[in-house]
């Protein structure tokens, strides 16, 4: 047992900070006794040696940038993970009476660690040592991961999933002829469990639409399912168990753990008479387990609108700042941009220099297209208030601003791995196109090509104000509303000036003006 005091002398923390610790909950309450030795404390607090190891690993934490909100779910997480487990060895309630674990739901993705030490023991267990059913889906419920065992036990399909994304929705894999849960005497549980976890995401006209080859009997099985499911809370992780075993053969029960992601939603089995305690401690770091999935999911085919933003006049604005200012002004750009692209889906990409290179894909309750256009407005907006914060420090006459191109198509969507982190990437036209269409853009405007406008629905479209700037007969700017025009038609391309504009000389595109809210 330690003081209070050689809690403070070994671990180098103040007196104000060990209290806030115990107030927050990351550390126990002391167990108080009287001195012996007869000094000046009559009472002194005494704390287990275990929370030297708390202590360093919210010091780890607090060193990868986390929060101390952060840092007190984790560790909440972990501590009720391991309560979970001791719970599991004895629980026998049946598929759909689905426990909550925790409700700690944003994602991270730092560097760093591949596995995790249990205790003393020496045990290890990364994603690549589970050896029970797991895989990961997307927010619309599309397989993007999935180990050989949850081929062999839950999925079947022997042969290679079809590199299309949208060919590979889960609630088709269960339900198709060839999926190794055909038979299983929880068959129903599984797919019960399943759409209770994707009622809050995705809807029943969504469900009715999926991309798979299920006849008007199995589509009416999964609708009336799906209306009956019980939604689980979003951002928790839940926890149920399910018979894997074929009727009339054998039981394999097994528990079945739920985590949420922001990049989609981690399915892992486990046997109900296994001990659970690696499982529960990979499954508590998130920011590993995340990590993992994603270095290990396979590059697929999907649909996607790309942002690309750009500061216009960068070199200039380099050259006239001080180092640390102009450093200090990127980070201002992106810290005041994050909330708006958090907001609206995207996904970080790979850029060289200081502009940005967002992804937008297919969600379950919103469009992807129509966030790329309202997440570009929005922050074409906060630039202004960015620039008027920048004026105001430097008084100067610099207008800052972010040109924009927004183009959508269907690429190829992988990650690049370094040994600290990854960068999500698109190969395929349409991530040039929008480096080329940003580059075209001019005093912070946003254009969008007429494909990708086209794919925003109708009833969303009439709150986007866009058109062409022409030229009038005396040679004074005019907007034609609503139309489009080709690249080549708006500037000279035999101009050494545009030249680079040729690869997408035949594009047609519209500037985008303003959208307008909506309607709460």
């Amino acid at each position: 047992m330690l003081t209070s005091k050689d809690l403070i002398d070994q671990t180098g923390i103040s007196r104000a900070t060990l209290n806030n610790y115990i107030a927050q909950g990351l550390l126990p309450k002391p167990d108080v006794r009287p001195t012996i030795s007869g000094g000046r404390a009559t009472r002194i607090g005494f704390f287990p040696a275990s929370v030297l190891k708390t202590i360093e690993e919210i010091n780890t934490l607090k060193r990868e940038g986390f929060s101390m909100s952060e840092i007190t779910d984790k560790l909440s997480f972990a501590a009720t993970a391991a309560q979970t487990v001791n719970a599991a060895h004895t629980h026998t309630t049946h598929a759909h009476a689905a426990e909550t674990v925790d409700k700690y739901a944003a994602p991270t993705l730092p560097g760093g660690v591949t596995s995790i030490q249990m205790g003393g023991d020496g045990m290890r267990l990364t994603l690549d040592q589970i050896e029970h059913p797991a895989y990961l889906v997307n927010p619309m419920f599309e397989l993007e991961w999935h180990n050989d065992a949850a081929r062999d036990l839950v999925l079947g399909h022997e042969a290679n999933l079809s590199s299309d994304i949208q060919e590979r929705n889960l609630f088709g894999l269960l339900m198709d002829g060839d999926a190794a849960i055909q038979g299983a005497t929880g068959m129903d549980d599984v797919l019960g469990f399943h759409l209770s976890v994707a009622k809050n995401r995705v809807s029943r006209r969504q469900l009715l639409s999926l991309d798979a080859d299920l006849d008007d009997e199995q589509l009416d099985t999964l609708v009336t399912m799906y209306d009956d499911a019980q939604p689980q809370s979003p951002g928790r992780v839940v926890h149920a168990q399910v018979n894997l075993g074929q009727a009339g053969v054998s039981d394999k029960w097994f528990n079945v753990y739920v985590s949420f992601f922001r990049e989609g939603i981690f399915f892992a089995y486990s046997p109900m008479e296994s001990h659970e305690d690696e499982l529960m401690a990979l499954l508590a770091r998130r920011d590993i387990v995340i990590k993992d999935l994603l270095k290990k999911r396979r590059p697929y085919l999907t649909p996607l609108a790309v942002l690309v933003a750009d500061l216009q006049g960068s070199v200039k604005i380099c050259a006239e700042l001080p180092p640390e200012e102009y450093f200090e002004l990127i980070n201002d750009i992106w810290g005041a941009m994050e909330p708006k692209l958090r907001k609206y889906y995207a996904t970080h990409g790979k850029h060289v220099g200081d502009g940005m290179v967002y992804y937008f894909f297919p969600q379950p309750d919103c469009n992807y297209v129509l966030n790329a256009v309202r997440c570009a407005q929005e922050m074409k907006d906060v630039m202004k208030e960015i620039s008027r914060t920048w004026k105001k420090r430097k008084n100067w006459l610099n207008d800052l601003q972010l040109n924009i191109g927004l183009v959508e198509g269907q690429e190829w969507f992988g990650t690049y791995q370094t040994p600290t982190h990854i960068e999500f990437t698109v190969l395929g036209d349409t991530i040039n196109q929008a480096g080329r269409l940003s580059d075209f853009a001019q005093g912070g405007s946003v254009w969008v090509t007429k494909s990708m406008l086209s794919q925003v629905p109708a009833k969303d479209r009439g709150a986007i104000s866009y058109g062409i700037r022409r030229k009038d007969e005396h040679g004074a700017d005019m907007l034609i509303p609503e139309t489009f025009s080709r690249i080549a038609n708006l500037v000279d391309l035999d101009n050494a000036k545009y030249e680079k504009f040729r690869d997408i000389a035949v594009l047609p595109v519209t500037e985008v003006l303003d959208v307008e809210n909506p309607k709460s």
